[in-house]
């Protein structure tokens, strides 16, 4: 594959990796309010659902979506019901008084959560879908053009979610934690999560 058409993908998809979305917004909800381990936690498990993507559309299965309206949108709205209940949680969490320290989250519940936020926001199949296979050139792999050109999807993510991820851990000053800096920062983390769902919703 031509390095011309890898800068040709890049150029295209950046764009919608960079438009705000349930992705980047759970990234920066983690970063606002549990530092840059968590934004970078967060990153990570964004990416197995990118990954995770990338083999259904392997397999053929996004097609298999992609052609079901009813499949699709199951899928759709079962992902802004999952952020829309992360995002009641963290608001109800923001209402409540505790004297007690802010709790360590396990890197399993917080990669879990970012997974299932990217694998069920459909934008990452149709990414694959729709816009993959225009980059495809006859008479070469596709098994190998398919690959360069998710690794490149993903490397972006990867990157511009990183850097996201740590201008809003920069943020949180675990050394100067209280309880009203919790309840601050887990609203306005609750509140990014609200937006996601709503726009997840409306997309």
């Amino acid at each position: 594959m031509e390095l011309q058409t890898l800068l040709l993908f890049s150029a295209t998809v950046i764009p919608l990796v960079c438009t705000p979305g349930p992705d980047i917004l759970f990234i920066s909800a983690q970063g606002i309010s549990g530092g840059t381990s968590a934004a970078w936690k967060a990153n990570f498990g964004i990416i197995l659902g990118y990954v995770a993507h990338a083999i259904l559309a392997a397999l053929g299965l996004a097609a298999i979506v992609a052609a079901s309206p009813i499949i699709f949108h199951t899928i759709k709205w079962v992902g802004v019901a999952y952020v829309a209940y992360l995002a009641v949680r963290m608001l109800i969490s923001a209402m409540k008084v505790s004297e007690a320290k802010i709790q360590k989250v396990s890197n399993h519940a917080v990669i879990g959560k970012a997974f299932l936020t990217s694998f069920l926001n459909p934008k990452g199949l149709l990414v694959y879908f729709a816009i993959l296979p225009n980059f495809i050139q006859l008479g070469e792999s596709v098994a190998l053009q398919s690959l360069m050109l998710s690794a490149t999807f993903i490397l972006s993510c990867v990157i511009i979610y990183g850097v996201i991820g740590m201008l809003f851990a920069s943020m949180h000053k675990k050394q100067c934690y209280n309880d009203n800096k919790r309840r601050v920062t887990e609203g306005v983390a609750g509140g990014l999560l609200t937006f996601a769902a709503i726009g997840l919703a409306t997309s």
